[in-house]
């Protein structure tokens, strides 16, 4: 957590256990240690993950199983094709490009712990369009939404400076997403003795942070708050030490878009300063469909996880995974808090423009060795 200027000097020389006030804190942050990962195939064709011991059946897209992780060094960056067959046992690992940032690898990466809000969260969008607010992260406040792509990029950025936080924050990539989704279908997440449970929904209707979802509730007023047993099953841990808010809430923007026809990435067009440096975005090759989601990248949560029925792509879980195209070229994560299952979730992709629009909140990143 970072803490009040007001307040900082009071921690510093307090006791370990010492209990720090939520009214003190204004960010919250979960670290995710650098891995390399690989999914499991029963059968050479349909890679759902691990089955293990307990499960009576083969992992489905309806129910996947485990992701293998390891943790690994710096000086380790596996590129296997993140698959294998477990009648084999023989593995093939792929370190996630999450944890290399401007060509530095990373020992990890810092995630906004709920999705952003800011140092005024009771007016209209929990702060609306600008930058004069500071950016906050906390639980049981509005999210900050109707922000186009630009204002959250420029606003995340100044976390570090606020709080001389000595590394590089920046705007949730998809990439950076994936790397909480692949963590989260694991035994470091919602997986026990190789049995896996979806990601909780956040399904207040007030867009407050932190919230989880009572079963059979669609959409509700009330917070289950993240500290409540209902609260934390929307954690990634399925306790208070993981993310939130990755179901349901606000759709989250990501720092991720496709380019025209051209091949070209033209994000002045948004209101984007000058030349925003290559290592805030994941660039994606233009596609004319929605669903043509062979343009997706090892370790992003969608290239690995999606099946396409119809005109539409499913993930794990059934989460629908829409990829951007001509027309709007922008991801989204997560879904809001009114969807069905399979239009919310951690493995729920869709699109947007980079115009401010309700209902849309994003994640900020720290990136620090």
């Amino acid at each position: 957590v970072t803490v009040s200027e007001n307040s900082r000097d009071t921690y510093l020389n307090s006791e370990v256990g010492t209990t720090i006030s939520m009214d003190d804190i204004e960010t919250m942050w979960v670290w995710i240690p650098r891995y390399s990962y690989t999914i499991g195939s029963t059968d050479g064709t349909n890679y759902y993950g691990k089955k293990g011991c307990y499960l009576e059946n083969a992992p489905t897209k309806e129910l996947p199983g485990e992701i293998d992780i390891r943790f690994i060094d710096t000086n380790i960056k596996d590129r296997g094709n993140a698959k294998y067959i477990t009648t084999t046992g023989s593995r093939e690992y792929y370190t996630p490009d999450a944890f290399t940032f401007d060509n530095e690898e990373l020992s990890g990466i810092w995630v906004g712990k709920f999705e952003t809000s800011s140092s005024d969260p009771n007016i209209n969008h929990g702060g609306g369009n600008t930058t004069e607010l500071d950016p906050m992260i906390k639980p049981n406040v509005n999210s900050l939404t109707n922000e186009t792509n630009a204002t959250f990029s420029n606003s995340i950025k100044k976390l570090s400076d606020i709080y001389n936080l000595n590394g590089d924050s920046h705007m949730i990539k998809n990439m950076e997403w994936g790397a909480v989704t692949y963590l989260t279908q694991s035994q470091y997440g919602r997986c026990t003795d190789g049995i896996c449970s979806d990601i909780g929904r956040n399904n207040n209707s007030n867009l407050i942070t932190g919230c989880g979802e009572e079963e059979g509730v669609n959409s509700s007023s009330i917070c289950n708050m993240y500290n409540t047993q209902i609260g934390m099953n929307a954690s990634t841990t399925g306790n208070t030490y993981g993310v939130y808010d990755m179901s349901g809430g606000a759709w989250e923007r990501v720092m991720s878009t496709t380019s025209d026809i051209n091949g070209d990435f033209k994000l002045t067009e948004f209101d984007f300063e000058e030349n925003l440096d290559d290592k805030y975005y994941d660039k994606y090759v233009y596609g004319d469909s929605t669903i043509s989601h062979e343009r997706g990248k090892l370790g992003d949560g969608t290239k690995e996880t999606m099946k396409t029925f119809g005109n539409l792509s499913g993930g794990w879980y059934n989460d629908i995974i829409k990829f951007p195209s001509k027309s709007y070229t922008w991801f989204t994560r997560g879904g809001t808090y009114g969807n069905t299952p399979i239009y919310a979730g951690l493995f729920y992709t869709d699109i947007n423009a980079a115009a401010a629009l309700e209902y849309r909140s994003s994640r900020a990143i720290l990136t620090k060795n």
